[in-house]
């Protein structure tokens, strides 16, 4: 996680913990790879997400992105990031609970103005 700002923000960070666990997960189960490994299309996939977390406007007050009123993700990287989800989301309660529940409960956050900065 080198070099992002959002390093710096707990919630950012955490988000961005999140996502990485749901890509390694969903790609060591559906293309065999081993843990902490990535397959070129799921490491293509964490890199555009954590530049999208990075440059995120709304900093320690980011909803999910799936209530987000702003649509970084490109289409096509958005359908996978989807795809992704669908598949690892049921899977983190068992595997990873404490950062699922963070993230099921950030679905539940009012979505404040994005910080100005």
């Amino acid at each position: 996680m080198a070099g992002g700002d959002f390093l710096k923000n707990k919630p950012l960070e955490r988000e961005c913990k999140t996502i990485r666990e749901m890509i390694s997960l969903s790609c060591r189960e559906r293309h065999d790879t081993k843990k902490g490994e990535f397959c070129p299309a799921c490491q293509e996939l964490l890199t555009y997400a954590r530049t999208r977390l990075d440059k995120c406007p709304y900093r320690e007050d980011k909803p999910t992105c799936a209530r987000c009123p702003i649509h970084c993700y490109k289409p096509a990287m958005r359908e996978r990031i989807r795809e992704m989800m669908r598949y690892a989301g049921p899977r983190m309660l068992r595997r990873h609970p404490v950062l699922a529940l963070h993230h099921l409960l950030g679905g539940w956050k009012t979505i404040p103005r994005p910080s100005q900065g």
